[in-house]
């Protein structure tokens, strides 16, 4: 039996329950979970704002997570099939807000789109902490 990857992206900045839910389902869909985690200037470009942690300090904590095999910078939305086909992905997961958005990758490898945690998002705790200070 040949070992199965499953391979994710997200900013994971602020780490919450959510984050962790999402890492430990999508783990239990393979052998070995393969991390990307967006770069700084990715976030900037994505969200308008740079994240709390840098790419260095979010990689070394979803590094250090039982769940999680390897690491990696996530440098472009546009290189989805180059960071599948380099870590030979059998699985692809995303939260069900991206779903139908990686289906054109579904020639290389299976795509899971996974329920995110209801009420918690990194932007809203951030929101949260930024207006009780």
């Amino acid at each position: 039996m040949s070992n199965r990857t499953v391979i994710t992206f997200g900013t994971f900045d602020v780490l919450h329950v959510g984050h962790v839910r999402v890492l430990k389902r999508a783990a239990a869909l393979g052998d070995r979970l393969v991390v990307g985690v967006s770069a700084d200037a990715l976030n900037l470009k994505k969200k308008n704002r740079a994240p709390v942690f840098t790419q260095d300090e979010r990689m070394e904590i979803v590094g250090a997570l039982a769940v999680v095999d390897e690491v990696f910078v996530e440098e472009s939305l546009e290189l989805k099939r180059d960071y599948i086909e380099k870590y030979a992905a059998d699985v692809l997961v995303m939260g069900d807000d991206w779903k139908g958005k990686f289906d054109f990758v579904s020639d290389l490898c299976e795509v899971v789109y996974l329920p995110r945690t209801p009420s918690v998002s990194t932007t809203g705790l951030i929101e949260h902490i930024a207006g009780s200070a």
